[in-house]
């Protein structure tokens, strides 16, 4: 089918063409992935009552989605998103109830770790492809002109949704456990999967694959584009924004054990996940010649320096403070890598490159956890408090990083077009 790209004020915006409906949809898909590694976590404890068998499970969520996201990402690229998820969504719901089964019975602990596993693994990858389909959209049916500044808004939208949605996983969690059953979290993210995933993949413009595919549903693009260093350095990023997403929660509830207040930890969480929302949505009242490359180097500074005062904290207000600002730093800076992972991805490859991103935070944050966990077990809470700002300099490197491979890409493109034009005398 042939697209015509409307040009100027006429272009529609994007809430019109994707429609209110998608967004809410979307949106709610979600909160089934931000319950399920808590929600285990939750089971496993009560179950088997066993901490450190409960994070090897969380940890095992993780894994599962490392080793298989992408490849859920490649086949949505290949095949379309709607079958992709249909099956997903039926496959992990089946899973998330084939837990709660499992993890009561007399099964052997590495059986219950490797439904956990499964539920990584066909966990509906609904927020990658959830920025896909808004790229794809953006970049095949709206004027040049708009493209850069409404791909700047909806990276900020969806990180912001990210955010919200992992800030309120956790606490439909506590509600579920508390009111009725640890059980009760598992079985409520099953019946939204099968619910609001199916949904979002019957929404029309799950049928839509992109217009750079061939007939045959060949990228143009070859798969050795996905591990250049331009893209692999956004890769690495967002596993260092999920190492520390991991790491923080981790260590603040050691924090707050020590004071006798661990069940606080999710609202002193709260203020971070809530200032980092709310700043990556400031993303959008950015002028444009705040390049992307200065963002990141300059919020992964910011979010640098507000791990630093974590070395310092010794109360609660201190904590929160800390927090404040670590959450104007990390919003902005997965906004920004997002950003450069849409204008990177290879062509026909949007879905990959965008679960290669979301994949890297899961991961990061199962690690993160896992990690922080063993050394405040080990080592006490300063020690644990110390692994924040490993990964927030892992982040702010990688934003050094990528500044520098920008430059020579950018000098590169110069290059090309002066080679092109010898005697235009235009100089940029």
């Amino acid at each position: 089918m042939t697209r015509t790209i409307e040009t100027g004020s006429s272009s529609p915006r994007l809430l019109r063409t994707a429609g209110l409906p998608y967004f809410l949809i979307a949106f709610i898909a979600r909160l089934p992935f931000a319950m399920m590694v808590v929600g285990v976590l939750t089971l496993v404890v009560s179950a088997r009552e066993s901490i450190s068998l409960g994070g090897l499970n969380s940890a095992a969520v993780g894994a599962g989605t490392a080793c298989f996201g992408t490849l859920s990402g490649a086949a949505a690229d290949r095949f379309g998103q709607r079958p992709v998820l249909l099956v997903l969504a039926g496959a992990n719901a089946a899973m998330l109830l084939a837990f709660t089964m499992v993890a009561y019975s007399d099964a052997p602990d590495i059986a219950v770790l490797a439904v956990a596993f499964g539920i990584g693994a066909t966990a509906p990858q609904v927020a990658p492809m959830s920025r896909s389909r808004l790229v794809t959209i953006i970049t095949e049916r709206m004027a040049p002109t708009r493209r850069a500044r409404t791909l700047s808004s909806t990276m900020a939208y969806e990180s912001a949704a990210d955010e919200t949605v992992f800030v309120i996983g956790p606490f439909v969690v506590g509600i579920l456990a508390s009111a009725f059953a640890p059980w009760a979290p598992l079985v409520g993210a099953a019946v939204l999967t099968l619910l609001f995933v199916g949904a979002f993949a019957l929404h029309p413009s799950g049928r839509h694959v992109s217009a750079a595919r061939g007939a045959d549903g060949a990228a143009p693009s070859s798969a050795r584009e996905l591990f250049r260093a331009r893209l692999l350095v956004v890769v690495t990023g967002t596993f260092g924004v999920g190492s520390f997403f991991g790491a923080m929660l981790t260590s603040l509830t050691s924090f707050m054990a020590d004071r006798g207040a661990s069940d606080q930890a999710g609202l002193l969480y709260g203020v971070m996940g809530i200032g980092s929302a709310a700043f990556a949505l400031g993303v959008v009242l950015m002028p444009s010649r705040f390049s992307l490359r200065a963002r990141w180097v300059t919020f992964s500074a910011i979010l640098f320096s507000g791990s630093l005062l974590l070395l310092f904290v010794q109360d609660v207000p201190g904590m929160v403070t800390a927090l404040a600002l670590l959450g104007i730093g990390i919003g902005p800076t997965l906004v920004t890598q997002y950003s450069f992972g849409a204008e990177r991805s290879p062509a026909g490859r949007t879905a990959t490159v965008m679960t290669m991103l979301g994949s890297g935070i899961i991961v990061g944050q199962s690690l993160g956890s896992a990690v922080t966990g063993e050394i405040a077990e080990r080592a006490g809470t300063p020690a644990a408090l110390v692994l924040p700002v490993v990964v927030a300099t892992i982040v702010a490197t990688m934003g050094v990083v990528n500044w520098f491979l920008t430059g020579f890409e950018q000098r590169g493109r110069r290059s090309r077009r002066a080679t092109r034009m010898p005697s235009s005398g235009v100089s940029e």
